[in-house]
């Protein structure tokens, strides 16, 4: 047992109760809590600029809210943040915004995220309920140390100059004070030097730190590729990375080298959990994942953004944060639903409210109601409402695009690890590539656009000849990690690169190492 690790999970999970406890009780009165939570955020924020725009103090009820302040998108808040990011005070919120958080998100330009104390103590009241749910039900993981996947900002950042501090140096301080103090004293990890400067120095130190940690008991980690793809490289470093660990535990040696690099499950026998994104086009590498460590618990993380944490993995499903932020939903007729009025198997998008000052804020993540845990609705990532690619009107949605693939390979007995459909150009015109790792059958391309034709819109641009039959291209070897690459040139945080099925953009063959 691992001392010191024991001492600070205890610590952090015993703090972490009481919203365990709040959270459990509020799943019952769903509208309750979320009404008392919208009022708080009126009365406190009603004296900066934005809630004197919209007169906040004249706004009684949920139905005056929704009347009164209009949804937006980043661009419309954008000028507010400009405001902030130059130092004026009590803009988007009374409080002080303490850093801005750059995010950009699988799509789009890049973003600043005000940052707030006030925040701060909404995440907490996700993540609290969440750790503290994960302990109670894998007790095991107390006794040892974890691994989070560190979110490294890109090699290329750049951002106007600031008044306010932007990003933190590391997202424990997502979680403030002690709470952070308690998950550092418990993490194995890599410097934040190896994460900025060499991304292949990056991938050998994080394999250092975590081979090092015999009694490794959790992986977190975003996209399950991102643990596949450092396990993948272990044989290429074994040596290395043995040489390295016998300059100091000689015994932990003689113990890996009875293991195998290409078992994993042989190489942290205390190992307990692993969570990562398991939604949407997670499901695909997910499976990957539970076929390399088949006797451990892999837990699907809930949805979250650096913008608001969505949902919580409790009792087995993904509730909604209730108690975290204020949340409303839109239907696939325009209509926008307060939390209570979701209903199963239906399919919206999510807009949020919240303490560091987004108010209606569209998040452009699709979701579907599974169920309900006690009154509160269970939400599923389904993709990325602004991902549509249309070059001739054919508006593929990667939520549709992400179901197509699925289908495609649902008589496959060995599910392809990575899938990214894109456009491409040709000598002979347009037409859409499905970039696959893994398997490929001989009419995997006639079954693609079988599927893909589904779409009726999609389906008259081919019979016009507007768009060729869709190609398949296997891919050799790491493909997510290429993919993740191409957006992190482009300016994108690791941790905000999202799972999708789609890219709108072409030239993916430039980036994939294909046969």
């Amino acid at each position: 047992m691992n001392w010191r690790a024991t001492i600070a999970n205890s610590l952090w999970i015993g703090s972490s109760l009481p919203q365990w406890h709040r959270f459990r009780h509020a799943l019952n009165r769903p509208a309750e809590v979320q009404r008392s939570l919208l009022r708080q955020l009126l009365a406190s924020n009603s004296g900066c600029a934005y809630g004197r725009n919209y007169n906040f103090q004249q706004i009684r009820d949920y139905v005056d809210f929704a009347n009164r302040v209009p949804l937006k998108d980043y661009e419309n808040l954008a000028p507010w943040i400009d405001r902030i990011r130059q130092g004026e005070k009590g803009i988007l919120t009374s409080a002080p915004v303490t850093h801005l958080i750059p995010t950009s998100g699988s799509i789009g330009a890049r973003k600043l995220i005000p940052f707030t104390s006030e925040l701060q103590k909404q995440f907490d009241c996700a993540i609290g309920p969440w750790i503290a749910e994960l302990a109670l039900a894998h007790p095991q993981i107390l006794a040892g140390p974890a691994y989070w996947s560190i979110t490294p900002p890109p090699a290329n950042s750049t951002v106007k100059p600031s008044e306010v501090p932007i990003g933190f140096a590391d997202d424990a301080s997502y979680l403030g004070g002690v709470k952070s103090r308690l998950v550092r004293a418990a993490m194995v990890g890599p410097d934040q030097a190896a994460i900025a400067n060499d991304p292949g120095e990056f991938q050998v130190r994080t394999l250092l730190c975590l081979l090092e940690a015999r009694d490794l008991r959790l992986i977190s980690v975003w996209h399950p590729s991102f643990l596949s793809l450092l396990l993948d490289a272990l044989p290429v470093h074994w040596e290395r990375i043995l040489a390295q660990i016998s300059l100091k535990n000689r015994g932990r040696v003689r113990e890996l080298e009875r293991a195998s690099p290409s078992r994993p499950e042989t190489l942290w026998p205390n190992l307990k959990v692993i969570s990562c994104w398991g939604d949407g086009h997670a499901k695909l590498p997910l499976a990957d994942l539970q076929r390399r460590f088949p006797d451990i618990a892999i837990q699907a993380k809930g949805l979250l953004a650096t913008e608001a944490f969505m949902t919580i993995p409790y009792a087995g499903r993904h509730p909604v944060a209730i108690c975290s932020h204020f949340f409303e939903y839109v239907d696939s007729q325009g209509q926008v639903h307060p939390v209570e009025e979701l209903r199963a198997d239906e399919i919206y998008e999510v807009i949020v409210t919240t303490a560091g000052g987004l108010w209606r804020y569209r998040m452009h993540d699709q979701v579907g109601v599974t169920g309900f845990v006690g009154k509160t609705p269970s939400l599923q990532f389904i993709g990325r409402t602004g991902n549509v690619s249309d070059l001739f009107g054919e508006k593929l949605s990667e939520s549709f695009v992400a179901d197509v693939i699925q289908n495609t390979f649902a008589l496959s007995v060995e599910k392809p690890r990575f899938a990214l459909l894109a456009p491409d150009q040709d000598a002979a015109g347009w037409h859409y590539t499905l970039y696959v790792e893994g398997p490929i059958l001989t009419d995997t391309a006639e079954v693609l656009d079988r599927n893909l034709r589904q779409n009726l819109h999609y389906s008259h641009c081919r019979d016009l000849g507007q768009l060729l039959p869709v190609t398949v291209v296997p891919i050799k070897s790491r493909g997510y990690e290429s993919f993740v690459k191409r957006l992190v040139s482009e300016g994108k945080r690791l941790g905000d690169i999202k799972p999708a099925a789609l890219s709108c953009a072409p030239g993916w063959s430039k980036v994939f190492e294909v046969n």
